[in-house]
């Protein structure tokens, strides 16, 4: 058989059969004197076993570890593991649709920041008489951005302390008296009285065991040079001397 019968006999294309040959999975046949590759019946039986086995999810090179004469899994093993696997996909597929359901369900429709979690989504809904705020709507970007990039661990830890904050008395009109500061401070010089103020009304809106440790807040790192960047220069002095509050108990 040429190579184009092979294909077309087991049902698969020209470029599959080569693929399989790259991949060290489908011998290669001897060579007719004209240079064209004979397939034999054996080919397309290996061929077809190849094609059975991708079509039930098995990787190539799980396939190439079932083909191995010698040193190879046995086939219940690897699809036992493929089993297995399958079931951790279908519940990971359960969680993405329940919180989808939840998100398209939810009568207050998706936040600015995207989908969060369900926990997040409370927060800023419980932020919402913050709405024309602008440094409000800057940290809701950045706990978006903290709870993407955390640990699931530190990530639920985090939003159990946020929204301990907001929903102790008098948290919200706190939060509220913090941001009206830090808005007001968008034009004006970091040596401005007010920063003083802001950074001692913010950091009354944290607990001072919201870091674990001492936290570095003037190093020269590329990822604080671009969050202070983010600010008006008062405002990322206000922010810094309130992480010196809360990691250090006074001020800068």
């Amino acid at each position: 058989m040429r190579i184009g019968e092979l294909a077309a006999a087991v049902g698969v294309t020209t470029r599959t059969v080569r693929h399989y040959h790259h991949q060290g999975l489908l011998p290669e046949p001897e060579r007719r004197p004209n240079g064209y590759r004979e397939y034999t019946l054996r080919h397309a039986v290996v061929l077809a076993r190849i094609r059975r086995l991708t079509e039930l999810g098995l990787g190539l090179a799980e396939v190439r570890d079932v083909l191995a004469e010698d040193a190879g899994k046995d086939l219940v093993e690897v699809l036992t593991e493929l089993d297995q696997d399958l079931t951790r996909q279908e519940a990971a597929v359960r969680e993405r649709r329940a919180r989808l359901r939840a998100l398209l369900e939810d009568e207050g429709g998706l936040p600015e920041e995207g989908p969060v979690s369900p926990q997040l989504a409370a927060l800023f809904k419980d932020m919402r008489h913050l709405a024309d705020s602008p440094m409000a709507a800057k940290d809701r970007e950045m706990l978006a951005l903290i709870e993407t990039t955390a640990d699931p661990e530190g990530r639920e830890e985090f939003m159990a302390v946020l929204g301990s904050v907001i929903a102790s008395p008098g948290g919200k009109e706190r939060a509220l008296a913090a941001y009206t500061l830090l808005d007001e401070l968008a034009d004006a010089e970091p040596d401005d009285p007010r920063v003083a103020e802001a950074a001692r009304a913010l950091a009354e809106c944290l607990p001072r065991g919201l870091f674990p440790g001492p936290v570095e807040v003037d190093p020269d790192s590329s990822f604080l040079r671009a969050f202070y960047a983010d600010f008006a220069p008062a405002q990322a002095e206000a922010i810094r001397r309130t992480l010196h509050i809360l990691t250090e108990g006074d001020g800068p």
